[in-house]
């Protein structure tokens, strides 16, 4: 079959498309969601300024590292 290899190239690319957008959503999402619960806290007066900033400055670095997961290839290529 010659069309097989490069049906499976194409699955692959998607499979691949898929997980890329479902880190991107996690950390751009969380990001935001632990950003906001923090501003919250903040705007309740249980966080102090530099507490408060040092704070984002981890939500920012969780959101990154979370984001650098794409780099590493998946184990497994799953379609779930």
């Amino acid at each position: 079959m010659i069309l097989e290899p490069s049906l499976a190239k194409v699955d692959e690319l998607m499979h691949i498309g898929r997980r890329l957008r479902r880190i991107a959503l996690q950390s751009a999402g969380g990001g935001m969601v632990l950003s906001a619960a923090g501003m919250m806290v903040a705007a309740a007066g249980f966080l102090p300024p530099l507490t408060g900033a040092i704070l984002q400055e981890a939500i920012d670095l969780a959101a990154v590292l979370n984001a650098l997961r794409a780099a590493f290839p998946p184990r497994v290529l799953s379609d779930y």
